[in-house]
């Protein structure tokens, strides 16, 4: 008796949660369920661009801003895992389930090539870290985008491409900036100093590749949604 109780309880767990489920689908929760579980990755996301951008600025030192951004990493991960068991459960999604894992993950790689550049600022100390002020800016300012796009799938459907837009011109300021950096590095001395420069520099216009990428999976599931 002992031995079959557990079961037989977990099916009950299991036949329960799948009514609140489809309940949740019929009264159009799961949908809000999930965009809010997005909403949630990219903010802690933006949260390690705008550490990256202090860091830059001179306002955290970059020992301990390699600490920092280490534990958002790992709530970042914990939101993307998060995300997919709340989709392998949801009978229903408001944009395709493949659009999202993709959005999913080019977010997540937003996070980790930030991580990558603020550890590889930290081993490689360049004398100052001020030209790496602009791209940050233009980073925030896709994740803000980025953010208000997901917010209005629900909302204002139609306006979503726009918003998404809006994060993909932000990635492309990304590498104007990095681009612009570079020229001014370039008009000074060839030495070690300039190296670093361009590998963080190289790392920013990744970061801003990746945002582009999360953008495009945002507008494509729209357009998706709207046939």
């Amino acid at each position: 008796m002992n031995a079959t109780a557990p079961r037989a309880g977990a099916r009950r767990l299991s036949a329960g949660r799948r009514l609140r489920l489809v309940w949740d689908d019929l009264r159009g929760r799961s949908a809000e369920r999930v965009l809010g579980q997005v909403a949630r990755q990219v903010g802690t996301v933006r949260r390690g661009a705008d550490l990256a951008a202090e860091m830059a600025a001179g306002r955290v030192p970059p020992g301990e801003a390699r600490a920092r951004m280490t534990e958002l990493e790992h709530a970042g991960d914990a939101e993307r895992a998060a995300l997919a068991a709340m989709l392998r459960g949801a009978l229903a999604t408001p944009i395709d389930r493949e659009d999202l894992y993709r959005l999913s993950r080019s977010v997540d790689d937003v996070l980790d090539n930030l991580r990558d550049f603020v550890r590889e600022a930290d081993l490689y100390g360049p004398s100052s870290l001020g030209f790496a002020v602009p791209p940050l800016a233009a980073v925030h300012d896709g994740l803000t985008a980025l953010d208000a796009a997901v917010g209005k799938v629900l909302a204002e459907p139609a306006a979503v491409t726009v918003a998404a837009l809006g994060a993909r011109k932000a990635g492309n300021r990304v590498r104007q900036t990095r681009q612009a950096a570079l020229a001014d590095a370039f008009a000074g001395p060839l030495d070690v100093e300039l190296l670093r420069r361009r590998e963080l520099l190289e790392r920013l216009d990744a970061v801003g590749r990746r945002l582009g990428e999360a953008a495009d999976a945002l507008s494509d599931a729209m357009l998706k949604r709207s046939h």
